[in-house]
């Protein structure tokens, strides 16, 4: 799809004359997303068939029950990637299994012209035994020639718009939640817009833009920390209408029932967040 092609259109009786197409698709063609999900689905199927034709996966299984009568083969419920638009990651259990994915993820790409982005590929080894994790070296495992770079367990790294480490740890993504908001507050601090307007401008910037981050503070973050994030939000309040930080904050609090703003606040995103789960 990247290089250049060369097309006959067919006419009534003759092809017409040669026509060259130098990039993909054009933007907001409704051809577009088919020629993606067509060439994507078939990419996710390859792994998936290698895996299972060579027992390459990582314990992960669809269902429960691994015996049922629309049981294939013993791996038939078995699968070793998973993708969300154009993002893709891949399991194994030993490093010559991830190299014959890898392989396969090559192969394809290099037939359909898609490319890999290496530079934003990271290998990231899971072990449960701390001292074999330390002492051994993470295996050298390469596409179209280049060696993928290593991510410790303990490093933090992005992937569909969370900021987490591979050991569970979402401190950096309740980090990045709560650097969005202090930049919304500060956006609106000396502001010539209505009150009104300035309040919808913070919560676009700083919770709406930010509600799948948001959803990250649930269930293991404190009580300290969901407090933090809105008393941040009760001063964003506050300069969008004009008010010192010394004023009370129940105005923004107080559902309007009881003379209050009703403003929103972390637990009624996570809530709606929830709510859409």
């Amino acid at each position: 799809m990247k290089a250049p092609q060369l097309g006959w259109p067919q006419t009534m009786e003759k092809a017409s004359a040669t026509i060259t197409f130098n990039t993909g698709v054009a933007q907001g063609s409704i051809t577009s997303p088919q020629l993606f999900n067509i060439f994507i689905n078939a990419l996710l199927r390859m792994p998936t068939v290698t895996g299972q034709n060579e027992d390459i996966s990582h314990g992960l299984q669809i269902g429960k029950d691994q015996k049922g009568d629309n049981q294939r083969d013993k791996n038939g419920y078995q699968f070793n990637n998973t993708g969300f638009i154009d993002d893709i990651s891949i399991f194994a259990d030993t490093p010559e299994g991830m190299q014959k994915l890898l392989n396969v993820l090559q192969e394809f790409t290099a037939w359909c012209g898609m490319q890999i982005n290496v530079k934003k590929t990271y290998l990231l080894v899971i072990d449960d035994d701390k001292k074999r994790r330390e002492q051994e070296p993470a295996p050298v495992l390469t596409i179209n020639g280049e060696t993928l770079q290593v991510m410790n367990l303990y490093d933090t790294c992005r992937y569909l718009g969370y900021w987490g480490a591979g050991n569970g740890d979402m401190r950096a993504t309740k980090e990045v939640v709560r650097q969005k908001i202090i930049a919304a507050r500060d956006l609106i601090k000396c502001h010539l817009l209505p009150p009104e307007l300035a309040t919808e401008l913070f919560t676009n910037k700083g919770m709406e833009s930010s509600a799948s981050q948001q959803h990250s503070l649930n269930g293991p973050a404190s009580e300290s920390e969901l407090n933090d994030v809105k008393r941040l939000c009760v001063q964003a309040y506050k300069n969008a209408w004009h008010l010192p930080r010394s004023k009370a904050s129940a105005l923004f609090i107080f559902p309007k029932t009881h003379a209050g703003t009703e403003s929103t606040l972390p637990m009624a995103v996570l809530t709606q967040e929830l709510l859409l789960q």
